[in-house]
């Protein structure tokens, strides 16, 4: 179903640009107030942000949109994505807001909304909504003393402190590790460095001074050189690079080399189930996930459930048929025993917990497979929809004809960016190469 404002994750764009201005913000606000208005209680919200110069103008906007239509309204300030959702559900709001755009320049920014237990809306709701936007918003107005009241909250940054601090197990400290960690500049610049370095941790930091212009630029998940370097300099245990808002995570090992979320993954899942710990038989994880993964969980005893890209659809498979590790190879992971979403710092903690434990380096502990070769393009166009044109439609067949069964071809488009996603998968990498440059070049030539 096409829809008009909300995307895969949100509503993102660039600020004050054609799709998210102060009028739609405050639009959004009243729509979405309107809907999670309920019962007799004073309904509220829970608004958070990442460090993004737009931030406080889409703020205030949301917040006059929600206190119009009867809702009382919680500024949390700076706070990660997954913060936002679990003072959702620990302070008995309707309704969670998050503005940000994750790993985005700074100029773009985006609205993510979370229902009252802490897990994002439906496609339903979200429909509804939308249709609420663009209605008279008149009969949505509260009056006299039922408008809405607005509150800063100055203790929700302990509060998720406190939380995250809780999810490592109880027989682990940090006390010993050097870590650097890379905040992007972004939303957990305050409250992750606190965290480790209340669990005993030395922590060197990088992308903790955000200026409003400086959220992933050359630092983050996105940008792991920066870590990277400084773990080889200050010859750290291990790096943590998280993204603007801090639902996703990169780590980087003691020798300064990548480890991207599959890897990552195939570590929580054996750690769990040797714990355990570990629901549904094995992890949910998407279609862009290595080929390698899916045979070292084989090896195991356990399954790889795929799904569309996109953290919301790992959620809901993870739901849906009772896992409770799941995530992206971007670093998106979702331990839902302690999250609705995912949660950079949570799902590092539990990785630091393995390290603590084993005693291993983290280059030992992060090699739990070796990788297919798989190749991953971004092919950018301007307008239109290049995937429905018979060229590359052609292009695409010819591909998977040519990897055969062996290997594995996605090609998508973005739900955040104009960009077509190409990514091709085999044992023999310049086939891999050859598919990959053929459906390129086809989507270059139509867009």
């Amino acid at each position: 179903m096409a829809r008009k404002y909300f995307g895969t994750d949100g509503i993102r764009g660039l600020a004050n640009g054609e799709k998210l201005t102060p009028e739609l913000a405050m639009k959004i606000g009243m729509a979405a107030g309107h809907k999670f208005v309920r019962g007799e209680h004073r309904n509220r919200v829970v608004i958070g942000k990442d460090t993004r110069r737009s931030g406080y103008m889409i703020e205030s906007a949301l917040g006059a949109g929600f206190t119009a239509v009867g809702m009382d309204v919680y500024f949390l300030g700076p706070m990660p994505t997954p913060a936002v959702a679990m003072l959702t559900r620990s302070l008995r709001a309707d309704l969670g807001v998050m503005i940000s755009a994750s790993h985005n320049p700074y100029d773009d920014n985006g609205i993510k909304l979370f229902r009252p237990d802490g897990y994002k809306l439906s496609d339903e709701v979200e429909a509804d909504i939308e249709r609420l936007i663009d209605s008279d918003s008149t009969s949505m107005l509260a009056h006299g003393m039922n408008i809405g009241r607005a509150h800063r909250d100055e203790e929700a940054r302990t509060r998720y402190i406190e939380y995250a601090k809780r999810t490592l197990p109880r027989n682990v400290d940090l006390s010993g590790l050097r870590v650097v960690l890379d905040c992007a500049n972004g939303a957990a610049y305050k409250v992750a460095p606190i965290a480790l370095w209340e669990l005993g941790a030395e922590v060197i930091t990088i992308g903790v001074e955000p200026d409003g212009y400086n959220i992933n630029h050359k630092v983050g998940s996105t940008a792991p050189q920066a870590v990277a370097d400084k773990v080889r300099e200050m010859r750290a245990d291990i790096g943590i690079a998280l993204d603007g808002d801090a639902d996703r995570v990169i780590i980087i090992d003691e020798k300064g080399n990548v480890v991207d979320g599959d890897q990552f993954m195939a570590v929580i899942a054996q750690s769990w189930l040797e714990r355990e710990m570990l629901l549904g038989g094995g992890i949910v994880a998407t279609v862009m996930s290595n080929l390698g993964l899916e045979r070292y969980l084989t090896t195991l005893g356990l399954t790889l459930e795929r799904t569309q890209v996109g953290d919301r659809y790992v959620l809901e498979a993870m739901r849906a048929k009772g896992f409770n590790v799941g995530g992206e190879q971007s670093g998106h992971i979702i331990l839902s025993d302690f999250t609705t979403t995912g949660d950079g710092l949570v799902a590092a903690l539990q990785l630091l917990a393995v390290l603590k434990q084993q005693e291993r380096p983290v280059s030992e502990i992060c090699a739990r497979f070796d990788k297919v070769p798989q190749l991953l393009r971004s092919v950018k166009f301007k307008s239109g929809k290049p995937l429905e044109h018979k060229q590359v439609i052609a292009a695409i067949a010819d591909g998977q004809a040519m990897l055969g069964t062996g290997g594995r071809l996605v090609v998508r488009a973005s739900g955040t960016e104009p960009v077509i996603r190409v990514m091709g998968e085999a044992d023999d990498a310049a086939l891999v190469s050859t598919v990959v440059a053929q459906i390129e070049a086809a989507i270059r030539e139509v867009a």
